[in-house]
């Protein structure tokens, strides 16, 4: 049966690049992986015609002599290519190279580090005033912290890990499962490179055990909702001496009974009585640092209308620069009236028909009147 040609096995001309050979190979490897198709002889088969494809072309002096000879280059006493082809150990070095990173193999040799530990996330709720000052508190996080008895390295006092002897320290361990050489982690100390043949009694070889800390985590003013702070080093402790991974601090700001917030920006409503609101004056108005600030209110003011009050806001993170606070003022009408004070608003009332001091009412019913034709 004749082979198949390689530029067609992997899909590409006979003009490709080099990189262009490798995106088709890796694209076709994942595909046909004997570790994706378990037991599959076709998906096997198909990955060695691919592989030995590849290890042909990505070799200029192999690839030239493929395109002038063929197979027949390869052939035990072929044309024009001395030796013949040779597969010892290619495909371990093709796929070392393409998929080493992904499947967990990395460098030949390198010996596996021990885990790092898992990053934590803490939910902090604040105060908006402490969002606006910045504040320090002090958190009470339980996780998995180093164990003091044994350093965190996992063997009982006075002993030590000692090198392990299946893979020699390296982690790693490989064996040949027919055409193909598989590295995996190594069995015996489960890729740490060192075996405990002691373990600390406290943490039972682990190097860490589960505890509560107190941690203090100083907060920024202007801090908002979602924002994130992180302390490093401060997750969870490796196993036996590992990495420790880090602390997320996930701000949430409680809601205000004055304000409410958008960025940097601060926004209150106050109600101002109707004789406010129609002849003007002064109002204090309330401020996040505690402060009131006084505040003009024209006459004829609307109920709705906003006032802007610049640099009231809350601080924008990392800057000295602060938003606006706006105030939305809402006109209250009046209620429970005296005799007088309804004799009062029947004379205003008598007075604003004649010099027509309502004037969006006004023309409001005159809009309506004609849009009905009357």
């Amino acid at each position: 049966m004749s082979k198949a040609d390689y530029y067609e096995l992997l899909g590409v001309s006979k003009t490709a690049s080099a990189d262009d050979l490798k995106k088709a190979y890796r694209k076709l490897a994942m595909q046909h992986h004997p570790d994706k198709n378990a037991g599959d002889k076709k998906a096997e088969h198909k990955f060695k015609e691919i592989s030995e494809a590849y290890d042909v072309l990505r070799d200029e002096q192999k690839r030239a002599a493929y395109d002038r000879f063929g197979h027949a280059a390869f052939e035990q006493g072929g044309g024009g290519f001395d030796g013949g082809f040779n597969f010892s150990g290619g495909f371990g070095d093709i796929f070392e190279e393409m998929f080493g990173e992904i499947l967990g193999g990395g460098r030949r040799g390198a010996q596996q580090a021990d885990p790092r530990g898992a990053d934590l996330r803490y939910d902090l709720e604040i105060t908006l005033e402490e969002a606006f000052r910045g504040v320090e508190k002090t958190l009470k996080v339980p996780s998995m912290a180093t164990c003091t008895d044994c350093k965190g390295h996992g063997a009982a006092h006075g002993t030590h890990p000692t090198t392990c002897a299946m893979c020699n320290g390296q982690g790693r361990v490989r064996a040949q499962q027919g055409f193909f050489t598989i590295e995996r982690a190594c069995p015996t100390c489960q890729g740490a490179g060192r075996v405990i043949k002691d373990p600390c009694k406290t943490c039972m070889g682990a190097g860490r055990v589960r505890k509560e800390r107190n941690l203090a985590v100083n907060i920024p003013p202007g801090v908002e909702d979602g924002t994130r702070i992180r302390l490093s080093g401060e997750g969870e402790a490796g196993l036996r001496g590992g990495q420790a991974g880090d602390l997320y601090v996930i701000m949430a700001i409680a809601p205000h009974p004055l304000f409410q917030r958008e960025g940097a920006n601060l926004f209150c409503r106050i109600p101002i009585p109707m004789t406010l609101a129609t002849l003007g004056g002064l109002i204090d108005a309330p401020l996040i640092d505690g402060s009131m600030t006084e505040m003009n209110i024209d006459a004829g003011t609307q109920s709705g209308q906003q006032v802007r009050l610049r640099g009231k806001g809350m601080p924008v993170l990392r800057s000295t620069s602060r938003g606006d606070l706006y105030v939305e003022l809402t006109v209250e009408t009046p209620v429970h009236l005296s005799k007088r004070q309804k004799e009062l608003l029947e004379e205003f009332a008598a007075e604003a028909e004649k010099h027509k001091t309502s004037p969006a009412s006004e023309g409001f019913f005159s809009k309506m009147k004609e849009a009905l034709g009357r």
